[in-house]
């Protein structure tokens, strides 16, 4: 463990051994964490290393197995927003939280509304927040427009001036810039100075690294549910950011498998989709596994998604087999032999209230039907009885329902359903994303094991071990471009750095020269 910096100034927020259990997995193991009057925080980690159950603890959506939350001295009581919202804490999402009918000025002010003889005083609310927003360099005129009529990144902006209306003394800020243009982030950048300058303190999540360089005056390493590190930010590079978050854990060891070095399969040249990821070139030959990582808004997914032709590319060429393809819509990118496992399992894989034998068929009721014309129900509990032993599906049969499946097995099924006719290209998006680890292996070893049987795989993930583990190349993704590309056996610090920004070049660790 690296020991802290010590300062002399009572911190404003303290929090002191928290803990915080899931069942059986430990989110937080005795974390100690400060932040002063007057300084930008940043918190960095991994996926999973406990930054949001640690924010929820000090926002009072959560409350700690153990250990304390003192702001400005005094202890606040677990699981409380509004004792938090008192004490002067107030939290900014990744996603706004707001109403999309209502207009910017009641969203600001909504639930602490400005009341003159216990009215509602509307004309100092959209005064109010008229000055809000030209000190985040909106157009004060947005006060009367709908949120539901404003751009994500101007709804992030909304987010923040509630929080400001309050006057908040710690503000937290959850990826703040992940969905802001490059304009609004030095925007944001400028607030948060003049935030820092009036003794606000501020708590500044993200995966770009780059960024904190730019605003924060320390940072603070989660790694596994442990602080590992606070240090200055003026003392630390991007790299070595990098190096602290995934320390020096052996990741789960990659098969041994020879290179690939036949034909491309999927072949993507110049493929672009405006404000989601421009002139995007790559292969993946049959037999290997290509992944495509990037932190949060990076573009690995939308690039998943226009392959499949949910939200198809408007630029560039795509082949598959030698032959162009323009996949305009998934069944589009069926007929030309792609399969794809989406994200999102809930929103876009299961119907949780069906039987596994619905699940997996669904997708190829032609190839499943008698005639075209009714399912054979015979040689549908026939294939899904076949995926339950192949893909080892913890169930009692293809009639049971998914919704009472555990997460990897829920996944599992997802994956068999794109399976069925044996598709050539297999584009898995998150593929891990929401199951436990013995299913993660599991799953793993399925993806591995399709690329042995000839399958071109291509894996977006924001899982940066999974990556490691999975892929005979790594393309990293920033900025919605390829920004770096790695092979096998890539150290991870690398391939972070180069996500979150650093493009200098990479030191070899045995020989110390540059390469």
């Amino acid at each position: 463990m690296e020991r802290e910096t010590e300062g002399d100034e009572r911190p404003l927020l303290r929090l002191a051994g928290v803990r915080r259990s899931y069942g059986g997995v430990q989110a937080l193991r005795g974390v100690d964490f400060e932040v002063r009057a007057g300084e930008v925080h940043a918190l960095v980690g991994e996926n999973g290393a406990g930054k949001s159950t640690l924010i929820k603890i000090i926002s009072g959506a959560e409350a700690a197995d153990a250990g304390t939350v003192e702001m400005a001295g005094r202890v606040l009581p677990g699981g409380s927003t509004a004792a938090a919202f008192e004490a002067g804490i107030a939290t900014v999402y990744q996603e706004p939280q707001l109403f999309g009918e209502l207009p910017v000025a009641e969203n600001i002010f909504l639930g602490r509304e400005l009341r003159r003889r216990g009215l509602v005083d509307r004309a100092a609310q959209r005064r109010r927040a008229e000055e809000l927003l030209r000190r985040l360099g909106l157009d004060p005129g947005l006060a009367d427009v709908r949120v539901a009529d404003l751009p994500v990144a101007r709804r992030q902006l909304v987010s923040i001036a509630k929080a400001f209306a309050h006057e908040a003394r710690l503000l937290i800020l959850d990826e703040p810039s992940a969905i802001l243009t490059d304009r609004e982030i030095e925007v944001l950048f400028d607030v948060l100075r003049s935030l820092r300058a009036h003794g606000v303190g501020v708590v500044y999540i993200s995966h770009r690294l780059d960024e904190l360089t730019v605003i924060s005056d320390r940072v603070t390493v989660l790694r596994d549910g442990l602080r590992v590190a606070t240090r200055p930010t003026a003392e630390l590079t991007i790299r070595e950011i990098a190096r602290l978050m995934v320390g020096h854990a052996p990741v789960g060891a990659s098969r041994r498998r020879p290179v690939p070095d036949g034909p491309a399969v999927l072949e993507a040249a110049g493929l672009s989709r405006r404000g989601a990821f421009q002139d995007v070139s790559f292969q993946v030959r049959a037999g290997e596994v290509v992944a495509l990582f990037g932190l949060v808004g990076s573009g690995t997914g939308a690039i998943a998604r226009a392959l499949y032709g949910i939200d198809p590319p408007d630029g560039g060429v795509l082949r598959v087999a030698g032959r162009e393809v323009r996949p305009r819509t998934p069944a589009d990118a069926v007929a030309a032999g792609v399969a794809m496992l989406p994200g999102d399992r809930k929103a876009q894989g299961v119907f949780a209230s069906k039987s596994i034998g619905f699940n997996i068929s669904v997708g190829h009721l032609p190839a499943l039907s008698r005639a075209r014309v009714w399912v054979d129900r015979a040689r549908e509990r026939a294939v899904a009885s076949g995926f339950i032993d192949r893909l080892r599906i913890k169930a009692p049969g293809p009639a049971t329902p998914v919704g009472t499946l555990s997460g990897g097995n829920q996944q599992k099924v997802v994956l068999a359903r794109q399976l069925v006719q044996r598709p050539p290209v297999l584009v898995l998006e998150e593929p891990t994303q929401g199951v436990d680890v013995g299913a993660k292996d599991e799953i793993h070893d399925l993806v591995l094991g399709l690329a042995d049987e000839g399958s071109a795989v291509l894996v977006a993930s924001s899982d940066l071990p999974e990556t490691i583990r999975l892929a005979d190349r790594v393309l990293v993704v920033r900025g919605g471009r390829i920004a770096a590309e790695f092979p096998r056996g890539a150290a991870q610090a690398d391939v972070l750095a180069a996500a979150a920004g650093d493009d200098a070049p990479r030191a070899d660790e045995e020989t110390g020269e540059e390469r």
